[in-house]
């Protein structure tokens, strides 16, 4: 009885904004725990394992202290490492600009009034709903990407005669094409609704004033929309840096059993990656952060 008591008189106590935030941490609670055993705890125990020797035992699996060996051996043993992440950070560099630019002009022209929009915002969309791990692995096994075969049409011998550092964008992209259209479907969304949300009122008043097309898209447009190209190039990047079939997260996925050295070493290949994709989101966000005048 004085236990309840107790208890009652404490609650009683409780201001009602006290109240309401146990309520919100209990509700809370859930996503804690989860958050602990199925994120937390794993991020730390793989940067634990990247500085470790495991090897598995009938009893288990036992962990011997390594220090930075396994980094060592990546960048001196390993000869397969460097050009898979090179190949990795040239798909991700080059693909993130042609995603963004191409979903942005998708967009501004799904937004235009004509018969069927409803129907090409479905198909621009659909490849989001079916591209999953072993789908896209199907495809791309059964040479879906080469589709379009710009190596037959006059203007990709043009760009392919010109200077590498001028030739060698536009002829990724002709390479890339149905990649870089797979992967554009959410980036489209996201414009599409940013394109929608911008007043009206603007594009008449610029009309008024003579603006053209051109000048009604670099004063009006882009700049209402420039926070959501911050948005599309971070998930862009996160999205092809984790792309199955990537040339590092296969040579990952491989060498995760490797003898003598079980989840260890692809943990340490893992988180130099990480770092990697880490440092190309933040240049991503210097270069196309709001700036104040």
């Amino acid at each position: 009885m004085k236990n309840s008591k107790k208890e009652k008189s404490f609650v009683s106590k409780l201001t009602i904004h006290q109240k309401s935030a146990i309520r919100g941490y209990m509700f809370l609670l859930p996503w804690i725990i989860g958050f602990i055993v199925f994120t937390a705890f794993p991020f730390f125990y793989s940067i634990y394992l990247s500085m470790s020797r495991v090897t598995i035992t009938p009893t288990g699996i036992v962990t011997q202290w390594n220090g930075f060996n396994n980094y060592w051996d990546i960048f001196t043993k390993d000869v397969d490492f460097l050009p898979a992440l090179t190949d990795s950070i040239v798909f991700v560099g080059l693909s993130t600009p042609l995603i963004i630019v191409a979903s942005l002009l998708i967009a501004l022209m799904l937004n235009k009034q004509f018969k069927g929009r409803t129907v090409f915002r479905a198909i621009y969309f659909l490849p989001v709903i079916i591209m999953s791990g072993p789908v896209l692995s199907e495809l791309l096994a059964n040479k879906a990407v080469n589709i379009i075969q710009p190596t037959k049409f006059a203007i990709y011998e043009f760009f392919r005669s010109l200077p590498l550092n001028l030739g060698a964008p536009i002829l990724y992209l002709f390479d890339k094409i149905i990649i870089i259209l797979w992967f554009s479907g959410v980036q489209i969304l996201i414009f599409l609704a940013g394109i929608q949300k911008i007043d009206k009122a603007l594009y008449e008043a610029a009309q008024i004033d003579g603006a053209s097309s051109w000048v009604i898209f670099w004063k009006i447009t882009l700049p209402q929309i420039r926070p959501l190209i911050l948005v599309n190039a971070i998930y862009t990047i996160v999205d092809l840096a984790t792309f199955p079939t990537n040339a590092i997260n296969v040579e990952i996925s491989s060498k995760m059993f490797q003898t003598g050295r079980v989840y260890s070493y692809s943990a340490a290949m893992s988180w130099i990656y990480s770092l990697i994709i880490l440092a190309i989101l933040g240049l991503a966000f210097l270069i196309l952060r709001e700036r104040k005048n």
